[in-house]
């Protein structure tokens, strides 16, 4: 893998793990009623689920590709697919204004942090979309004849990571900021750029040869 196609790959987990969804709404339900450890909790959970969601999706993928080549075109164009259904929502949301919203209302009693971080862990492990992402990006980003499980999990470490900066940074800033990522701007100009991006890989997914 290159830097190019490493750096790539970056930018479009990060805009994925940016996009408001629901481990933001978590994190800004949970930060201002049980303070930032909490926050923090949350972040752990979502850290080990992505490591469930990457076992599945590479042992799926490595079933389809060792099964067939026919199996493994279906699942590019599935990919592709997906790829570009989250850009043209996400085109649309921004074109129409809509934004997920960041302010939710306080919980009713304090979560432990063992709460929190299997909350976390749910929220993450239960959304489908994330093991989706991986079986569309892992083979346009695995290099040809190296070892793909290797090659897979550091990408899913990549992931990971940026989650943990992300949300973290999100848990330190809604502790000061309750209205932070509340702008209808900022959030339409993520999605405008998050839907360019992912229909521009869609469509390279989908012209990609094995």
């Amino acid at each position: 893998m290159t830097l190019i196609e490493l750096g790539t790959f970056t930018l479009v987990a990060a805009l994925l793990v940016m996009s408001p969804g629901p481990n933001g709404v978590l994190i800004a339900k949970t930060v201002p009623t049980s303070g930032k450890a909490a926050g923090f909790a949350n972040i752990a959970g979502f850290f080990a689920a992505f490591y469930v969601h990457g076992a599945l999706s590479i042992l799926g993928i490595s079933i389809i590709l060792v099964q067939s080549a026919q199996l493994f075109f279906v699942v590019k164009m599935l990919g592709a697919a997906y790829l570009c259904y989250i850009g043209l929502k996400a085109l649309w949301q921004a074109w129409h204004g809509f934004s997920a919203p960041l302010a939710v209302s306080p919980a009713k009693r304090r979560r432990t942090l063992e709460r929190a971080a299997l909350e976390g862990f749910l929220t993450n492990a239960l959304n489908p979309k994330v093991s989706m992402f991986y079986l569309a990006a892992f083979p346009q980003f695995i290099p040809a004849n190296a070892d793909a499980t290797f090659w897979a999990f550091a990408l899913v470490v990549i992931h990971s990571l940026l989650n943990i900066l992300w949300f973290s940074s999100l848990v330190l800033l809604f502790s000061s900021f309750k209205t932070l990522g509340s702008s209808a701007r900022m959030q339409r100009w993520l999605k405008a750029l998050t839907g360019t991006v992912f229909i521009g890989f869609g469509l390279k997914l989908a012209t990609m040869r094995p």
